[in-house]
């Protein structure tokens, strides 16, 4: 039932347990891109393999985060959020012992199932156990600390790097799990969708997995790999994506229900975010190897200097939420992604014996800037283009879209910037083919930004206003908590 009270003691730790469990995934997700040069050597793993390692747990969160949702609605949004938390940790504990970049990258994909078991189950709870006077500013805070969260996380990964070793930006996970299981399950309520339920989609959430790994493997193999095979590849995974498609017309219960893009609003908004979160994927993945390889930076100096994003966003995002429901969100998403573009410009100085107070910073700071202004008016669209019965469904679809694009970009950024499997290794090499992928992340913002100013337009006044309009993954949009729905309807 949605009656505790958030100052109470079982609210407190109810709080406690949602924060732990997203702060998981939260904080591997930006400390693992600052361990990728000390993987790599460790390893002796190639560039493809470093994508890999990012992209295995890109790629199972992303096709499966909608199907985790679904689960929780049917079978208890505590048990599946505990479920996650223990299957994130096992698979933590396997990538920390991994012996070769192969068990590796099978771990990371095996994280990224308990990633999506727990990251919509987290802010499900808080929807589902908290009275409806304090579920706002639950939410708020539970926000609030994950961006602390994320803000800390660069820090400590570039302190575990430098220190005890990479393993342990996977081994910390544990003991944080260790902790936040028994919580919740002597401390959470147990909550469900009582309402009868269709099938899952399990074949719709297969082949839209399966069509986004053939395609994230032809375009990683596309630079050193077989022609015959990269094409064969590429095929089998554009056919994938058509029998998705295909599948989710005529399925009875979708995943992803077509005739949710009957709004032309939603479907503009994602396009959008496509390109927003593409640069995004692209900028942070490769600007901690610039920051490693060219600029001789330590794993510590390249997370903490990534810091200033993170801290605007933490700051400012709320306001700037506020600011897009005065104003509409048209001037935010257009402006938002211009300024982006202009920090990936900027970036262009960050090379050999860069200034970080003269190189880094501005470059970061517009970035910062153009993330607030567009970040939070995005997450607040996407909710506002739909019916309110179906904000849920709508801010999965969008945050698998935000995942989906850094997924792609990640992939297809080094091809595109001429990078070979063992750039990262020269200083060089790797700083020519940094300022050519930052082009191409800034061109593909502008696209984003053009497509904002012609399709998108100022919501109906009675639209639904999200709950969750600040955060600090800058990775992601933020997932707004079902309202008895999930997104199996």
């Amino acid at each position: 039932m949605s009656d505790v009270r958030l100052a109470s003691p079982q609210g407190k730790w109810i709080l406690l347990t949602t924060v732990l469990g997203s702060s998981m995934a939260m904080v591997d997700s930006t400390v693992v891109n600052v361990a990728l040069p000390r993987i790599g050597r460790d390893l002796d793993a190639d560039l493809a393999a470093l994508q890999w390692t990012v992209n295995a747990y890109m790629l199972t969160l992303a096709g499966l985060i909608l199907l985790g949702g679904s689960l929780g609605d049917r079978y208890g949004r505590r048990k599946i959020f505990v479920l996650g938390v223990v299957w994130f940790a096992a698979a933590s504990l396997l990538c920390g012992l991994a012996p070769n970049v192969g068990v590796l990258v099978a771990a990371r994909a095996l994280q990224g199932i308990g990633g999506a078991l727990l990251t919509p189950g987290s802010l499900a709870l808080i929807q589902a156990s908290f009275h409806p006077d304090d579920r706002a500013k639950a939410v708020g805070l539970w926000s609030g600390f994950g961006g602390i969260g994320a803000a800390v996380g660069p820090f400590l990964g570039g302190w575990l790097v430098d220190g005890p070793g990479w393993r342990w930006v996977f081994l910390i996970n544990v003991p944080m799990a260790l902790i936040c299981a028994p919580i919740a399950v002597r401390h959470v309520p147990e909550s469900a969708d009582g309402r009868k339920h269709g099938r899952f989609d399990v074949l719709g959430a297969a082949l839209g997995a399966v069509a986004l790994a053939l395609v994230t493997y032809a375009l990683i193999e596309a630079g050193d790999g077989s022609l015959v095979v990269v094409v064969l590849t590429a095929v089998a995974g554009v056919a994938a994506g058509v029998a998705f498609v295909y599948v989710e017309k005529r399925s009875p219960d979708p995943m992803m229900p077509p005739d949710i893009f009957g709004s032309r609003q939603f479907t503009a908004v994602n396009l959008v975010t496509l390109c927003v979160y593409a640069a995004f994927g692209g900028f942070f993945f490769l600007t901690a190897l610039q920051l490693q390889v060219v600029a001789g930076y330590s794993a510590l100096q390249a997370g903490t200097a990534l810091l200033p994003t993170t801290v605007l966003m933490l700051l400012f995002s709320a306001r700037s939420g506020e600011l897009a429901q005065r104003i509409g969100p048209r001037i935010p998403l257009t402006v938002g992604p211009l300024l982006c573009a202009a920090a990936m410009l900027m970036m262009l100085r960050v090379g050999q014996d860069a200034s970080y107070l003269a190189d880094v910073v501005p470059a970061l700071l517009v970035m910062g800037t153009g993330m607030v202004t567009l970040v939070a008016p995005l997450t607040a669209t996407v909710l506002a283009s739909v019916d309110t019965a179906r904000a849920g469904l709508a801010s999965g679809i969008n945050n698998a879209a935000a995942r989906a694009a850094g997924l792609i970009a990640i992939a297809a950024l080094p091809l595109l910037a001429g990078m070979g499997p063992e750039a990262y290794r020269s200083a060089p090499a790797f700083d020519h083919a940094f300022d050519r992928a930052m082009l191409w992340c800034a061109g593909v913002l502008v696209v984003g930004s053009v497509l904002a100013f012609a399709t998108v337009r100022r919501p109906a006044p009675d639209c639904r206003r999200p709950e969750c309009l600040t955060h600090g993954w800058v990775t992601a949009p933020p997932l707004e908590p079902r309202v008895g729905k999930g997104p199996l309807e």
